[in-house]
């Protein structure tokens, strides 16, 4: 099939919704819970916890979070090594069912397409929801282009359902993203410059709530969004530590670089703020800017958050599991 062929193909039959028919498909066969694998109590843990592209070892890997609620896994974010640390934390990637990301950076959605491609290669058969902002249709297309060759090959060689198939985007804006059930989740737009389209994300799960910042700059609105959060998982920078940070990225105007970072991300003291205003029974800190630096220990970040906030803190890592 030539690229032409499968972009014809593609736009008549790759399964998407717009955010504007999201709701409509609402009980829709598209969402029917496969049988709920034993997966474990429910919970949520920190997959990956570094703020930013670059990979210098296992751990920290870039940001992907989990929550498995009465059977079912939720994957928030897809950062580079997201599908090895499900597999760590017990979740077989053919067991995958619903996937949000919150924004097209690529610390965030590198690994959304290598996700989903190791889940089909390890058996998945039913359907795939995946939802994002716009761009996540555009996304997803050009990973099956580039994966075309192997993809058809393993169908016609193998036998295998077609991926392309199996996967549905639904690309959101502000507002209800997806319910089902006692799973409500909503959207807040929040202020990560140079991108427009990033959300933090409300996961109401019966009784219990998880917010999620996404990417984004100290933004008062998202402490009436987080409103009583049993977690508000918050992604956190240390201005102070930035140069040893910048020193090693030659290939980077370091100076833009600096004041990027800066303008979308949320000091320690911020954090707590945000947390504080939304009486949050826990803060949550994850996506850390820098990640690896030594001379940060956890009692740092802490310190910095607890002096604008008196309840839990939690210094993430990959791999943490909290129980819901």
């Amino acid at each position: 099939m030539s690229a032409d062929q499968f972009t014809s193909w593609s736009r008549r039959g790759f399964a998407t919704a717009s955010a504007a028919s999201c709701l409509a498909l609402l009980g829709d066969r598209a969402f029917a819970h496969r049988p709920a694998s034993q997966l474990g109590s429910d919970r949520l843990v920190l997959l990956g916890t570094r703020g930013g592209p670059a990979i210098t070892g296992y751990r920290p890997t870039p940001s992907s979070n989990l929550i498995v609620y009465k059977g079912v896994p939720y994957v928030i974010d897809a950062g580079y090594g997201a599908s090895l640390k499900l597999i760590e934390a017990g979740i077989p990637l053919r067991a995958l069912r619903y996937i949000f990301i919150t924004h097209h950076h690529s610390d965030h959605n590198l690994d959304l397409g290598p996700m989903l491609y190791n889940a089909w290669a390890s058996g998945l058969t039913g359907p795939v929801d995946v939802f994002g902002p716009k761009g996540l249709d555009a996304l997803l297309r050009a990973y099956w282009e580039s994966n075309i060759f192997d993809i058809e090959t393993r169908i016609a060689d193998e036998g295998r359902p077609d991926l392309r198939r199996l996967v549905i985007a639904h690309e959101f804006g502000e507002g209800l993203v997806f319910a089902r059930g006692d799973v409500k989740v909503t959207s807040l737009r929040v202020f990560h410059p140079p991108v427009t389209e990033s959300y933090a994300l409300r996961f109401e799960l019966g009784s219990k709530v998880v917010v999620f910042s996404g990417d984004t700059a100290y933004f008062p609105p998202l402490a009436t969004f987080a409103k009583n959060a049993d977690y508000l998982v918050h992604e956190v920078v240390y201005p102070a530590a930035l140069g040893t940070l910048l020193s090693n990225r030659p290939n980077v105007d370091r100076a833009r670089l600096k004041a990027s970072i800066l303008s979308h991300h949320t000091t320690p003291e911020n954090v707590g703020r945000i947390a504080a205003k939304a009486g949050a029974k826990a803060v949550v800190l994850n996506h850390f800017v820098p990640a690896d630096d030594k001379a940060l220990p956890p009692e740092t970040w802490e310190r910095g958050v607890r002096s604008t906030y008196a309840g839990k803190i939690i210094v993430g890592q990959d791999l943490m599991t909290l129980p819901l």
